[in-house]
C-alpha cells in the first residue's frame, strides 16, 4: 500500500536527485486565457523541458534510483512514445543499456526521437496496455529491469517535483488542470501541492476517446474499455491492474472533465496560434476543459500543465488545417 508519505518522501529525494538533469520549467501568465475565461490563468511550459515532455523527471529519478548491480542487465519501458524518449534520453546519459517497446501505431515523430538517442526500439501491438504488459514479460524473461510510464513509486516522485515548482512559482493556487492517462502525472503534482495549498482543486483532464482512469476511478475499480483514436495519443490506452496511481487518482484528484477530439483540435490551434509555441495533443486536453467550461474558474486562479511538444508534422497539418 503506497501511502501519503510515501510518495511525499519519494517526491523530496527526486527533488534532490533529478536537478542536474532537467529545467526548472516557466510558469508563463496567459493574458488571453485569463481574459476569455475571466480568470488567472498560469500555463507550466513542460513542453519546454529536456526531451520535449515532462517525462523526463520520473524516468530520470526512477533510472537513478536503480540499484547499481542491477543497472547493467538493462532496463526494458513501455511507451506511447514520450516515456520512451525520456528513458531513452536516461539511458543514453547515464550509459544503460535498455530496450524500448512502443505500439504499432506510435506517432512517427515520437519513435524518431527514441531512435535518436541511439536506443533499441521495437513495436509491439497497437494498444498501449498490450506494449506494457508484453514489455514486461519480456523484462522477466530476459533479466532486465522494466520501467512502468506510470505504475513506479520514483516515477510518481520525478512528476511530483512539477508540484514543488508550482509552490515556489506561485502564492496561490485554486486549480491545477492536467491531462490524465495512467495517472502518475497528476498524482505526483496533487500529492505535493496538497500540502502546500490543501484547498487546491485538482482536475484529471481526458480525452472522451479515452478516458480510462476517469472512468475506472468513477466505477471504483480498474476497468477494460477500447480506446478510439485521439489526438491525446500520450494519454491513451488502458491501465495496468494493480496500478499504484489508481488509488492515488481515487483519494487525490477532485474532479474529472472530459474533451472531444475537435475542442482538442480547437484549443491545440489556439495556443499554437496565439502563444507561438508548439504544444501536443495531451497539452491540448486541459486547455480544452478550461474552454469547455470557463464559468466554473471564473474568479480563480488555474494552473495549466502544459505537458508536452512531441507532435509529428503530419498530425500538426491536421490540427491547424
Amino acid at each position: 500500500m503506497i501511502t501519503s508519505t510515501n510518495v511525499l518522501q519519494a517526491i523530496l529525494q527526486a527533488e534532490q536527485k533529478i536537478r542536474p538533469y532537467i529545467r526548472k520549467t516557466p510558469l508563463e501568465y496567459s493574458h488571453l486565457l485569463s481574459k476569455t475565461t475571466r480568470s488567472q490563468v498560469y500555463l507550466k511550459l513542460e513542453n519546454l523541458q529536456f526531451t520535449g515532455s515532462f517525462k523526463v523527471r520520473g524516468a530520470m529519478n526512477a533510472l537513478l534510483s536503480l540499484p547499481k548491480e542491477q543497472s547493467p542487465s538493462g532496463v526494458v519501458a513501455a511507451s506511447s512514445g514520450n516515456h520512451g524518449i525520456a528513458v531513452a534520453f536516461g539511458l543514453n546519459t547515464l550509459n544503460i543499456n535498455g530496450t524500448i517497446f512502443v505500439p504499432e501505431d506510435t506517432s512517427s515523430a515520437k519513435v524518431a526521437a527514441i531512435s535518436n538517442y541511439g536506443v533499441d526500439t521495437r513495436f509491439w501491438s497497437t494498444d498501449c496496455l498490450e506494449t506494457e504488459i508484453y514489455a514486461r514479460s519480456y523484462a522477466e524473461q530476459n533479466d532486465m529491469l522494466y520501467l512502468s510510464p506510470y505504475n513506479n513509486l520514483q516515477v510518481v516522485g520525478g512528476q511530483g517535483t512539477i508540484g514543488v515548482e508550482l509552490c515556489q512559482q506561485l502564492k496561490h493556487i485554486d486549480v491545477v488542470l492536467a491531462a490524465l492517462g495512467g495517472g502518475g502525472l497528476i498524482s505526483g503534482i496533487a500529492e505535493y501541492l496538497k500540502t502546500v495549498f490543501p484547498h487546491a482543486e485538482v482536475i484529471g483532464c481526458s480525452p472522451m476517446h479515452s478516458p480510462v482512469m476517469a472512468k475506472s476511478v468513477q466505477a471504483g475499480q480498474i476497468i477494460e474499455m477500447e480506446s478510439l483514436p485521439t489526438l491525446s495519443d500520450a494519454t491513451a490506452g488502458g491501465i495496468e491492474r494493480n496500478a499504484i496511481t489508481f488509488p492515488l487518482c481515487q483519494r487525490l484528484v477532485d474532479d474529472f472533465i472530459l474533451v472531444s477530439e475537435e475542442e482538442i483540435r480547437h484549443a491545440t490551434r489556439l495556443f499554437i496560434e496565439t502563444h507561438h509555441m508548439l504544444i501536443e495533443g495531451a497539452a491540448g486536453v486541459p486547455l480544452a476543459a478550461l474552454l469547455k467550461i470557463p464559468e466554473r474558474f471564473r474568479g480563480k486562479t488555474v494552473v495549466i500543465i502544459l505537458c508536452g511538444a512531441n507532435l509529428s508534422l503530419e498530425t500538426l497539418i491536421t490540427i491547424l488545417v
